[in-house]
């Protein structure tokens, strides 16, 4: 095993004042943040979010390109690989590469398989930190340069695949956009069509958490979920993050919600939805959007209308430290008024999408799971 600080050097980055205007004068130099990197794949870095100038080099901390810049406050662990020269601020730290040692891919790879362990190192109560020299003191295994790139070649094969199966999910998700934007317009923005308020057919009702400190609340088969399970137009009882009994129910804030309602998140993934398949409770961040008549509006066209509020609820959330937005603000939004024959010829649209969506999806996780046992065969 072999110190990431031994395979090259490592350098934590820094911000140029912004108090001093010429460091922002002109776009001479990438600037990276953790926003530019993706969480789950070594990104490939060409350009980037923000710029410095070129008067702001000589405040800054600069990276070769090939060199392997890694998320250490917040998202920890989000690996990329600069293409350019660049510039990267004080939550990320980068390693150039001693490439007598180590192939810069296979450094990427190698600590992208660390991210767990560096989380678990990093873990605070408020924001999460890996400090430069927690990181440098990380090991990985270090085979020859030959093998290196025998290991690299193979990753970067199956790596490939999965970013081609996302993109082909994520175009299925644009057409849908699209399409809905082609038949109803931008309903936050410039509708097609009058409205009335989302509180005017349905009414809200809210989750809770039954408490830990009886364990056996959690030893049911209610499904229980929170809002990082939302955003699938439908979902069940395997998409919970626990299974509670009927007393932890009755004994809490929590609520049975029955099957066939939208579940909608107003704390912590803001604008987030989804249409449950089963009766199953929430936590505190979700609302259930109760009673809408299923003879005048179809759930998939409403659960639309709330996806195309995202930016909207975005603006508007609050909160000192936990973002959000209340009921309140959620009842005001505009549903548009449609014939039922127009939502669903939508509906058709959306659920055929679907269908081509599970297929990719299914592929997606056998690619990844293929991707994983090779991280462990590798990387250990």
């Amino acid at each position: 095993m072999t110190r990431l600080g031994d395979v090259g050097k490592v350098v934590t980055g820094n911000t140029p004042k912004t108090s001093d205007s010429q460091n922002y004068a002109s776009n001479d130099i990438c600037f990276i943040k953790p926003s530019d990197i993706a969480d789950g794949i070594v990104s490939y870095l060409n350009d980037s979010e923000f710029y410095i100038s070129k008067y702001a080099r000589a405040n800054a901390r600069i990276a070769p390109p090939k060199s392997v810049l890694v998320t250490c406050i917040g998202i920890i662990g989000k690996v990329a690989i600069n293409n350019m020269e660049c510039a990267f601020n004080q939550q990320i730290n980068t390693i150039i590469p001693d490439m007598s040692k180590c192939l810069t891919e296979y450094l990427a790879y190698a600590i992208q398989n660390k991210q767990l362990e560096m989380q678990d190192m990093a873990n605070a109560p408020v924001v999460p930190i890996l400090n430069k020299t927690q990181f440098s003191d990380i090991e990985i295994n270090l085979p020859s340069l030959i093998e290196q790139k025998v290991i690299v070649e193979k990753m970067d094969v199956v790596s490939r695949l999965i970013a081609l199966r996302k993109e082909q999910i994520a175009k299925l998700d644009q057409l849908v956009k699209s399409r809905f934007i082609e038949l109803f317009g931008d309903v936050a923005n410039s509708p097609k069509y009058s409205g009335v308020p989302l509180g005017t057919i349905c009414s809200t009702l809210s989750g809770g958490t039954p408490t830990t400190k009886i364990p056996e609340y959690y030893q049911g088969d209610i499904p229980w979920i929170s809002t990082p399970y939302l955003g699938n137009n439908h979902i069940n009882g395997s998409s919970a993050k626990a299974y509670i009994t009927e007393d932890a129910i009755k004994n809490s804030a929590t609520h049975l919600i029955p099957a066939n309602t939208i579940m909608f998140g107003i704390r912590v993934g803001v604008g987030k939805s989804s249409i449950i398949d089963e009766p199953m409770c929430a936590n505190q961040d979700i609302v259930a959007l109760i009673g809408i008549d299923t003879n005048k509006y179809n759930l998939l066209f409403v659960k639309h209308v709330l996806d195309g509020y995202q930016s909207h609820f975005d603006s508007i959330k609050k909160g000192a430290t936990i973002l959000g937005i209340t009921t309140d603000d959620l009842k005001k939004v505009m549903i548009p008024v449609v014939e039922m024959e127009l939502q669903n010829q939508f509906a058709t649209f959306v659920e055929q999408t679907d269908k081509s969506k599970l297929v990719i999806q299914q592929s997606l996780n056998k690619l990844e799971l293929l991707k994983e046992s090779m991280m462990q065969k590798y990387f250990g």
